[in-house]
C-alpha cells in the first residue's frame, strides 16, 4: 500500500527526469483476467484525465475486458477523477454512492477511484474511513500499472492503494483507444512547476516533465498514416515546453515540426501567458495548419489579485500579449479562464476584472466562483466574501462574457468557413468545430462525419453557430 503525501508531492529537486519504454507489461497470466467482464468508465476534468481515461481503457482491454457504457452492467467501474474545484468533488462522492449501492446487489463489481483526486491525501483518507468498499486507487503517475494493481486487489480480496507523491518521470509505449477516429490527444508534457496560489494540479501531477521531440512527432506521424484530420497538444502549461529538456528546443520548435508532418489541424492547450514567447506567435504565423485559437486564461484582471494569485504577470502585460496575439495572427479566436470571489477581492477588483474583459472582448471564457482546494496556499487565505456576492459578481461577468461571444459570432453570418464534421448531435443534426474552435450545427449526410468540409454560416447563438454545407 502506497498512501499519497502532501508535503512530498510539493517538493521539487534537481533530480533527473527519467524516459522509460519499458514500464507498460502486461504478464502473460493478465491477459485474459478481464475475459467475459465488462469495463465503465466515468471521466470528470480536463482534457489530460479524458487522454488518461484513453490509456486506461486500451490497458483493460489488453486483459481481455470489454467496454459498456451502462455502468450497471459493468464488473469494474473506474471514476477518473479532477481535483481542480469543488464540484468535482460532490460529483465523484455522489456517483460512488450509486456504485455502492450497485454492489450491494452485485458483490463482485470491482469499483475504483483513479485520477488526481487519488493524489490527494484528504481524498484517500476519506475513501479508507468512509468508502471502505472502494477496491483500488491509483493515481497520476501509475496508470501503467493498472493490470498489477487490478490483479492483486482481485486476489487479495482487499482494499488496493497505490498511489505516488512523487516529481514523476516519462511513461512512453502506453497503449490508447482513442474516442475519436478524426481528432486526437497528443500528451507533450506532465506536471506544472508554476505552483499558482489557488491551483492542486502541482501536487496532483508532479514536477513538469516534456516529452522527447521524437516521440511527440512520431506519434503525431502515425496519426496522419491512420487518417485523423487533427490533434491536440496537451500540457498543464504547454508553453513551458522543452524548458525541462536539455536541448535548445522549445514550444515554438515543435510546433513547426508537428505542422511538417502534414496533419491538417493543429491545436494545443493550455496555455500561461506567463511563457507564451514571440517564437510560437511566428510559428502560429507561419503554418496554416496550426490553428488560429489560443486558450489564455487571465483568471484576474487585477493585479493585486493575480500577485496573491502567484501568475507572475500583471494586468498591463497580458492585454500587451493579447493585443500582440490579435495583431500577429489573424483571425484569431481567444478564450479564457476567470476565477471570482478569490479570497479578499474587492469590488475594485472585481472591476479591474470587467475592465480587461471589455479590452479583449473574448470568443468566449470558462468562469467560476474560487473553490478552495486543500494543501494549497489559497485554501488558508481569509476569505471575506460572501457566496451572494460572489454569485451576484459571476451572474455580472457572465452577462459580460456572452455579450461579447455573440459578438464575435456575429463576425460568421453569411461567412464561408471550413468545418470538420465531428459527429451528429442529440437533436439528430450534424456538428464540428471551425479553425477558431466554433461549434457549428448544419444539416447533412453521415458521408461528411471525419472530413473538412466548407460551411456557409446562416444563423448566429451565443455559443454556436448554424449553417449549411456548400458542395465544391
Amino acid at each position: 500500500m502506497n498512501l499519497p503525501n502532501l508535503n512530498e508531492a510539493r517538493k521539487r529537486t534537481n533530480k533527473e527526469i527519467l524516459i522509460k519504454t519499458n514500464e507498460y507489461i502486461v504478464k502473460e497470466n493478465l491477459k485474459e483476467l478481464g475475459l467475459g467482464k465488462k469495463y465503465y468508465i466515468k471521466t470528470y476534468g480536463c482534457q489530460m484525465n479524458v487522454h488518461d481515461s484513453e490509456n486506461i481503457k486500451a490497458i483493460l482491454e489488453d486483459m481481455s475486458f470489454e467496454e459498456t457504457t451502462d455502468f450497471e452492467d459493468a464488473d469494474l467501474i473506474l471514476l477518473n477523477t479532477c481535483a481542480i474545484r469543488e464540484n468535482a468533488h460532490n460529483k465523484v462522492f455522489g456517483f460512488l454512492g450509486r456504485v455502492k449501492h450497485l454492489k450491494e446487489s452485485k458483490p463482485h463489481v470491482i469499483s475504483g477511484v483513479c485520477g488526481c483526486m487519488a493524489q490527494e491525501e484528504n481524498v484517500v483518507n476519506e475513501i479508507r474511513t468512509k468508502h471502505k468498499w472502494v477496491d483500488i486507487i491509483f493515481g497520476t503517475h501509475n496508470i501503467h500499472n493498472l493490470p498489477n494493481i487490478l490483479f492483486d486487489s482481485m486476489t487479495r480480496k482487499e482494499q488496493e492503494i497505490e498511489v505516488f507523491s512523487i516529481e514523476g518521470d516519462v511513461i512512453e509505449n502506453i497503449p490508447v483507444k482513442r474516442d475519436s477516429k478524426y481528432k486526437a490527444w497528443v500528451n507533450i508534457m506532465y506536471g506544472c512547476d508554476k505552483f499558482c496560489t489557488y491551483c492542486i494540479v502541482p501536487y496532483t501531477r508532479g514536477k513538469q516533465r516534456s516529452r522527447t521531440p521524437e516521440y511527440i512527432i512520431n506519434e503525431v506521424k502515425e496519426l496522419v498514416k491512420q487518417g485523423y484530420k487533427e490533434v491536440s497538444l496537451l500540457g498543464q502549461n504547454v508553453n513551458a515546453y522543452g524548458k525541462d529538456l536539455n536541448i535548445d528546443y522549445k514550444m515554438g520548435d515543435l510546433l513547426r515540426d508537428v505542422a511538417k508532418t502534414g496533419i491538417e489541424r493543429i491545436r494545443f492547450m493550455t496555455s500561461h501567458p506567463w511563457d507564451f514567447d514571440d517564437d510560437m506567435i511566428n510559428a502560429i504565423k507561419e503554418y496554416d495548419n496550426i490553428m488560429p485559437y489560443v486558450h489564455l486564461p487571465l483568471q484576474s484582471g487585477s493585479d493585486r489579485i493575480l500577485k496573491l494569485m502567484g501568475r507572475r504577470y500583471t494586468k498591463e502585460k497580458y492585454i500587451e500579449l493579447y493585443n500582440k496575439l490579435k495583431t500577429n495572427i489573424p483571425n484569431v479566436s481567444i478564450t479564457t479562464d476567470i476565477i471570482v470571489g478569490f479570497p479578499g477581492e474587492t469590488e475594485e477588483d472585481f472591476n479591474d476584472t470587467l475592465d480587461v474583459v471589455s479590452a479583449c472582448k473574448y470568443d468566449s471564457a470558462f468562469t467560476f466562483i474560487f473553490s478552495p482546494r486543500e494543501g494549497t496556499p489559497a485554501a488558508k487565505m481569509e476569505d471575506n466574501v460572501s457566496l451572494e456576492e460572489k454569485e451576484q459578481r459571476l451572474y455580472k461577468l457572465n452577462e459580460l462574457v456572452n455579450e461579447y461571444a455573440n459578438q464575435a459570432n456575429q463576425r460568421y453570418l453569411n461567412k464561408i468557413t471550413p468545418v470538420l464534421i465531428e459527429g451528429v448531435g442529440e437533436k439528430g443534426n450534424l456538428f464540428g468545430y471551425t479553425d477558431t474552435m466554433k461549434l457549428v450545427n448544419v444539416d447533412g449526410d453521415s458521408k461528411y462525419i471525419g472530413k473538412i468540409v466548407n460551411v456557409e454560416i446562416t444563423d448566429i447563438k451565443t455559443w454556436s453557430l448554424d449553417g449549411i454545407i456548400k458542395e465544391d
